[in-house]
């Protein structure tokens, strides 16, 4: 039994699966959506500005408080378009699936029955501090 080939073949199982799909599905919309690929190209520029009027030894106040809402304003737009919503909704998604998948491979390295192992409910949000020690983070 190679541990090696089994993983790849762990990783094209992965790439087959729904939770995977949803999640590139989910991502290429919000890659391929002009407008909100605008607001992230103007997210960063405007990232840029405030950076430099706070590293600028002839600070201007407003002008960073103006920076700083704009960023702040450009961000909360994003985060709150629907692509993006469920860009990250099926990330996380993914993301606590392959935490539990990591968890499986940590509990069974340490001799736990494989086909027993339940899902850490600690890791389950992404919030490590009710976890038992999956070593996700």
């Amino acid at each position: 039994m190679d541990l090696i080939q089994m993983t790849r073949e762990l990783g094209v199982a992965i790439q087959e699966s729904d939770v995977y799909t949803g999640y590139r599905v989910a991502k290429d919309a919000a890659d391929s959506d002009p407008r909100l690929q605008d607001l992230i190209g103007r997210f960063n520029l405007k990232k840029l500005d405030l950076s430099e009027a706070v590293q600028n030894d002839e600070k201007d106040r407003d002008r960073i408080a103006e920076l700083n809402q704009t960023v702040r304003d450009i961000y909360n737009e994003i985060m709150s378009s629907p692509l993006m919503m469920a860009c990250n909704t099926t990330r996380e998604e993914l993301d606590r699936t392959l935490q539990f998948m990591q968890q499986i491979i940590v509990y069974s390295a340490n001799g736990q029955d494989p086909m027993t192992i339940e899902e850490d409910p600690g890791c389950a949000g992404g919030d490590c501090s009710g976890c038992s020690g999956c070593g996700g983070h």
